[in-house]
């Protein structure tokens, strides 16, 4: 058969045919690999010829084994399991689309071999999982970079979902950004707005027509609470709904029954402390108090919140509101 490539590619095909169809379950022998050369590139080179190609990608530095029932390649970038996770991870993420979660997960099966692919079924079943509309996020994620590492301000506008599950302009928006965390399997912008004067986070997918403005961003540090820069460990515990008022001390009894969600929620800086009731446990942390009347009212069979007083009275009036529309 006569080549359609040139035999000096040969190495790297060797290589591609490794990625490809082998791992420790499916060595190649030479034969195997001489034809795949042959049918998949019009490749015609011998058998030792393939042999001394297996030497120079060996000493590369290519994880190449070799046993006697043939060649495979050792190692990958990512392990199966860890391909796995992240697959896992794209299907769960509600603010990436269904046409960029395929895309995403096909890449990623690209990273191992054909026999990883055939065990991946959720590629085919993305389509069913709840996801965004929005086909800007990841345009966005360009320009949000681009200004926080030019000190810029960015203009966009925020939208909400109407009754017709389609997204409607709420407001116009002008902020400096500082940071996008993914938070409660949202992904978030957390920005200065002049407007507000504190604060905002917003969901990155509810955010559409975004430019970055020629206005210089207000520097975090300079921000009332940011001095010091952002706590990390305090965004990810203090705020579980990502409201903006700042955290402050709350105490609560709890059943220990909930010890495993407390923990979950607000990280292990939580202080517990034992009461007279076995089947309860006091509990103390520091948390935003907007977003604790809403996990309180979340976790009202089982939490009752004992300070500050203003919280536990805001709760008190929302649950009898609440049972007046019950009655």
């Amino acid at each position: 058969m006569e080549s359609f490539e040139p035999k000096k590619l040969a190495l790297i095909r060797i290589w591609q045919i490794l990625k490809e169809y082998s791992d420790f379950d499916h060595p190649l022998t030479q034969e195997e690999i001489a034809g795949r050369l042959e049918k998949d590139y019009g490749i015609v080179i011998e058998r030792k010829a393939i042999g001394r190609n297996l030497s120079l990608l060996k000493e590369a530095g290519f994880d190449i084994e070799s046993r006697r029932a043939g060649s495979y390649l050792g190692s990958r970038e990512f392990e199966d399991s860890e391909l796995h996770m992240l697959i896992d991870g794209i299907l769960s993420s509600r603010h990436i689309t269904a046409r960029h979660s395929k895309d995403l997960i096909e890449r990623l099966c690209g990273l191992s071999n054909r026999y990883f692919r055939a065990h991946v079924k959720n590629i085919h079943s993305v389509n069913d999982w709840s996801k965004t509309d929005n086909q800007a996020l990841f345009y966005n994620i360009e320009l949000i970079d681009t200004a926080i590492e030019e000190g810029r301000q960015i203009h966009y506008i925020y939208n909400k979902y109407g009754v017709d599950k389609k997204l409607h302009k709420s407001s116009q928006q002008y902020v400096s950004p500082y940071l996008m965390i993914l938070h409660n399997q949202h992904y978030y912008l957390m920005a200065y707005s002049d407007y507000w004067g504190n604060i905002v986070f917003h969901r990155l997918d509810r955010i559409t027509d975004m430019t970055v403005t020629d206005s210089a961003a207000k520097p975090l540090r300079s921000v009332p609470g940011f001095e010091t820069g952002i706590n990390y460990r305090e965004l990810s515990s203090a705020m579980p709904y990502m409201y903006t008022d700042r955290p402050e001390r709350v105490e609560f009894i709890a059943d220990v029954s909930v010890i495993d969600q407390i923990i979950d929620w607000f990280g292990r800086e939580v202080e517990f402390t034992k009461t007279d009731d076995e089947t309860k446990v006091r509990v103390s942390l520091k948390a935003s108090p907007n977003a604790m009347k809403h996990w309180a009212m979340q976790y009202i069979d089982f939490v009752e919140i004992t300070s500050p007083a203003g919280l536990r009275e805001r709760i008190r009036k929302a649950l009898a509101e609440g049972l007046g529309k019950y009655r």
